[in-house]
């Protein structure tokens, strides 16, 4: 498969067997997020079934461990889902006792004391909303204000403009780091994400080879996004919460505009919620979620993502081939149209920025076929690909969760491998690798960049043209 941009797929009962993972990757999983606010018991069984389907394609994997972080939400329901009727009254109070027809456990007592007559608590990713209508000594009474009103277990809730300050890990988000880190993942995203202090705080406590996404969905973020993005390893549009905070209607220009910061800045960016939402139940997508992923990959995101379809969706396997195939299109039309879609990065007296630029304009040459890029950290790796060349680009890095990572990136594909000890060592893995690659044939040109002295991270300052076969 010829695809650039990169598929996550939530982990879920839908695609736990693995049989199913090895399929999904096959047909263009490159990642899967374990989705921390959700029960995770188990998850070092999946996890190695994702690593033995690893072996088996000989395709690195990343995983991702998406924290809760403090997005709030309901406890538990006595059924699979209550329906509400429309005007219905219902409570939201700290008691933590099973939630039924008429209450819901908040365990949130110091937030359930500040809200006030009129304000509005909006359920399950603003789907539902409640009114305040009464304050109760132990909570508040709502009125629902939707038809066909649907509630169940840990569904999240959105307080309408009421401000909650979030720079520091939750306890739960820390036991969740230990844990990952214990699974083997190699990216932590961050929930609810304000500035850069939770960023900071997080780093001190993941491994070295691990990165860090941080989730835009609210305002906060958008108004501190400069420094986010300086601090972060990647972004994702978030664009659930994101459309509850900010409104639908300028979700779209949010995300384009984020999708132009970072690649300015070299930072890769997810587009995340609600893809191909339909295809939970429908084994084909509609045209409007085609059109979606498309105009995310047309606006140059990296990576895109698939929540509920892949978790607990009917159709997982259609929905990844339907991702698949809309971002195969969109790429090809872009390729063909590569003038129209030239981005813009800001080199910004940084000389490791120069000389990728200069891999690009060489990979612009039709007896070009790939660039191998020596990337210790990750960091080579990834400023190759923000550079958007025309070719394939094969990473090699000795550290196998550097490999992993980056096998996110855009237009990566991973390969681990022993670090070079020099000059002539670079070359023989470098032509051991392209004697093992089928689309690079006798004569064609390869670029490889590397950063000398060797095993130094973040040097990126060497450029080599070679013939194979030579």
């Amino acid at each position: 498969m010829n695809k650039k941009a990169k598929i996550i797929a939530t982990l879920g009962p839908a695609i736990y067997d693995q049989k199913k993972l090895k399929s999904l990757v096959e047909n263009g999983v490159d990642a899967f997020r374990i989705n921390f606010s959700h029960n995770v018991q188990g998850i070092q069984k999946i996890v190695t079934k994702i690593r033995k389907v690893e072996k088996l394609t000989k395709k690195r994997l990343s995983i991702i461990a998406d924290l809760q972080g403090v997005k709030l939400r309901i406890g538990k329901i006595g059924a699979n889902f209550l329906n509400l009727k429309p005007n219905q009254k219902y409570i939201f109070d700290n008691n933590k006792k099973i939630g039924d027809q008429n209450r819901v456990c908040f365990p949130y007592p110091s937030i359930l004391k500040k809200l006030k007559k009129g304000n509005k608590i909006l359920l399950d990713d603003g789907k539902f909303s409640f009114k305040v209508i009464k304050k109760l000594p132990n909570g508040v009474l709502t009125v629902c204000q939707n038809r066909n009103c649907k509630i169940s277990t840990n569904k999240s809730i959105h307080l309408q403009n009421f401000f909650i300050p979030f720079d520091r890990l939750t306890s739960k988000d820390k036991k969740d780091i230990k844990h990952a880190k214990k699974l083997g993942c190699n990216w932590i995203a961050l929930s609810y994400i304000q500035n850069a202090k939770l960023i900071h705080e997080s780093r001190k406590l993941i491994n070295n080879d691990m990165g860090i996404i941080s989730k835009i969905e609210n305002k906060t973020a958008l108004k501190n996004i400069n420094e986010i993005i300086a601090a972060t390893d990647a972004i994702m549009v978030a664009r659930g919460d994101l459309a509850i905070d900010i409104g639908h209607s300028d979700v779209p220009q949010v995300q384009l505009d984020l999708i132009k910061k970072c690649s300015h800045f070299s930072k890769p960016v997810i587009v995340a919620t609600q893809m191909l939402e339909s295809m939970i139940e429908s084994s084909t997508p509609t045209r409007a979620e085609i059109n979606d992923v498309a105009t995310a990959i047309f606006q140059g995101a990296d990576v895109v993502m698939l929540s509920a379809e892949t978790a607990v969706g009917r159709f997982p396997l259609q929905t990844v081939k339907a991702m698949s195939d809309a971002i195969v299109s969109t790429e090809k039309y872009k390729k063909k149209n590569i003038e129209d879609f030239k981005n813009k990065v800001n080199i910004n007296q940084d000389p490791r920025k120069s000389v990728v630029l200069s891999v690009k304009d060489l990979a612009y040459n039709p007896t070009v076929k790939a660039i191998i890029a020596f990337s210790n950290s990750g960091s080579t790796a990834k400023l190759v690909s923000t550079m958007r060349p025309s070719v394939k680009i094969i990473t090699i890095s000795p550290n196998i969760n550097v490999s992993r990572q980056t096998s996110l990136y855009w237009g990566v594909e991973s390969i681990n491998s022993r670090d070079a000890h020099g000059w002539k060592d670079m070359m023989d893995i470098s032509k051991q690798i392209i004697k093992k690659d089928k689309s690079i044939k006798k004569n064609d040109n390869v670029i490889i960049t590397a950063g000398l002295p060797f095993g130094h991270a973040k040097m990126t300052n060497m450029i080599r043209f070679f013939k194979t076969g030579n």
